[in-house]
């Protein structure tokens, strides 16, 4: 997935600022794809080039002008062609699993002290997803958008709670390791 191609997802709800679109990242997104402010606006220059987004000058009072973008009719076509491509699973690259597999050489306590840090960050992901749920839940009939908005943030909750449950499980592995019973 191309970050231009998230890009053009959010402006298709509506036109937004670079800020903005950075803090809808942070706000819907982020559970599957990260961006920096300075990514973006890199994107945003590219995707106008493009003829995929256009933007209106704002004028402000003592700060820079600001620019509203917005999604063409030519980006909403490259959006249409590449949602109607076939998607591949995204390559796993994790240091973490690869420490766990050198785990026979390296010391036992090392490798669990990461992987309770590291669960200890996956719950605390979740927590904040779970809060994000129950924005969700106490709508009685969100609008479209918002309902497939939710079923992206059901995936980021699912992945949050498979990495703890796996952190778990080999938490309880080099336990029972240390304790001789394995």
């Amino acid at each position: 997935m191309a970050l231009a191609h998230t890009i053009l997802t959010v402006l298709s709800e509506r036109p937004s600022s670079g800020y903005d679109i950075s803090k809808r990242f942070e706000e819907t997104v982020s559970c599957y794809w990260k961006a920096s402010q300075q990514q973006i606006y890199r994107e945003l220059s590219k995707l106008e080039k493009q003829g995929w987004v256009a933007f209106e000058l704002i004028p402000q009072m003592g700060k820079p002008d600001k620019k509203i973008y917005a999604i063409t009719a030519t980006g909403r076509e490259e959006l249409q062609r590449w949602s109607a491509e076939p998607t591949e699973p995204a390559p796993i690259r994790e240091d973490l699993l690869v420490r766990v597999l050198g785990g026979p050489y390296v010391a036992p306590d090392e490798l669990m002290r990461e992987v309770k840090r590291r669960r200890q960050l996956h719950l605390e992901q979740l927590q904040r997803y779970q809060l994000m749920e129950g924005q969700y839940q106490s709508m009685p009939n969100p609008p479209l958008q918002e309902q497939y908005r939710y079923l992206t943030l059901r995936r980021g909750l699912r992945y949050e709670q498979d990495w703890i449950n796996w952190c778990e499980e080999v938490l309880e592995f080099l336990e029972q390791r240390q304790s001789g019973t394995k």
